[in-house]
């Protein structure tokens, strides 16, 4: 058994774990959205994709993208998170929470994306 690939499996699952358990439930009601789940989902997000930096492969570059596309979205919504809390006048509104998380729902995808990659990867993979 490959330990590095167990850790970088279990991140990269484990980000999009993450990321489906904060993007499900009612956009626009915030307390349908656990603001540590999605930090979680964040930091997880960053972890995978420092470990996806070794990879010379195609496949690693594309591991790659898919990881960068994932935190540039969380850190958009991250961002729209904290705008509306902090300086909006309106506050966190509805209209502002449904941006947070469609953004994450974009990253979801592009999560997704890299799972089944990984699992192609493992299936087309020789011993």
């Amino acid at each position: 058994m490959n330990f590095e690939k167990v850790i970088f499996g279990f991140f990269i699952i484990m980000a999009a774990t993450l990321n489906l358990g904060f993007f499900l439930g009612d956009m626009a009601k915030p307390e349908h959205h656990n603001v540590y789940q999605f930090a979680a989902a964040i930091v997880v997000s960053v972890i995978a994709t420092i470990l996806k930096f070794g990879d010379r492969t195609h496949l690693g570059a594309v591991h790659l993208a898919t990881s960068l596309v994932a935190d540039v979205e969380l850190i958009i919504a991250a961002l729209v998170w904290f705008w509306a809390l902090n300086i909006s006048p309106d506050g966190l509104t509805e209209a502002a929470m449904v941006q947070v998380v469609s953004m994450s729902g974009g990253a979801l995808l592009a999560n997704m994306v890299s799972v089944v990659l990984m699992v192609i990867e493992t299936v087309t993979s020789r011993r």
